[in-house]
């Protein structure tokens, strides 16, 4: 019997990386998109040409109506959920003297509320056969300061003490919860900062190279699998090397 797996903010990015991953891993994908439906049925194009199946839902993932809708709808699809991969998220650098109000409120909705949103109605799914898989990509700003984020890393924190806090909770109904930090990952928000800027970082890293998307997919799709079902509340920091 197949497996189905939600990935949110999945038309791109990370998140697509991962749909992608778990579709080679035999997963049927829900893809989910916060506005561009049309990209997010490119990545169902592509997940279906893997010989699975996949559907795009448009939903707010900070909208708690939005999101039961998308839960219902993927009930209805595809006959429950058995892994959710909590992705969809904003970042909206300033420093703390230059914050707009607007733009707090919606790191806020998105990067916490709407993965509480996500997890929620997930487990809810997932309780019913007593097994799931919830992974929160958090990012290695929540454990690094890094100036001009601290809206950005107060929530990223706020979704580690989550993670932690959910697999405490949801251990014994056989539902893992797990994070991924990912560092400087190669991104269309990366190529956004200037060149100089992206040199600056690269020299801190040990590595001495940026992540790749399939990087952070990849991590997930081994936290999905059976070699780590002893593993829960933890949160895995992906960034060659530079906070340490």
């Amino acid at each position: 019997m197949s497996k189905t797996a939600l990935v949110t903010g999945s038309s791109r990015g990370i998140g697509k990386a991962c749909a992608l991953k778990l579709a080679e891993l035999g997963y049927d994908i829900a893809v989910n998109c916060n506005s561009n439906l049309e990209m997010a049925q490119k990545a169902v194009d592509e997940i279906t040409a893997l010989g699975r199946k996949a559907v795009a839902y448009k939903a707010n993932t900070a909208d708690i109506d939005e999101v039961k809708d998308m839960f219902r709808r993927i009930q209805q699809d595809f006959g429950g959920i058995d892994v959710l991969v909590n992705n969809a998220g904003v970042v909206d650098d300033a420093y703390l003297l230059m914050i707009k109000d607007e733009s707090l409120e919606r790191s806020l909705d998105i990067n916490i509320k709407g993965y509480f949103n996500c997890a929620r109605q997930a487990s809810l799914k997932m309780l019913r056969k007593k097994s799931g898989i919830i992974i929160n990509i958090s990012s290695v700003s929540s454990v690094l300061a890094v100036e001009g984020q601290s809206v950005y890393s107060a929530t990223k924190g706020a979704v580690n003490a989550m993670t932690h806090t959910l697999a405490k909770e949801l251990a014994k109904y056989g539902i893992r919860v797990n994070a991924v930090a990912p560092g400087f990952i190669e991104t269309e928000m990366m190529n956004g900062i200037p060149e100089e800027l992206q040199k600056k970082y690269l020299e801190a890293i040990p590595e001495k190279r940026f992540g790749t998307v399939q990087d952070v997919a990849n991590v997930v799709g081994q936290l999905c699998s059976d070699d780590f079902s002893y593993m829960t509340g933890q949160v895995l920091v992906l960034d060659g090397g530079l906070s340490l």
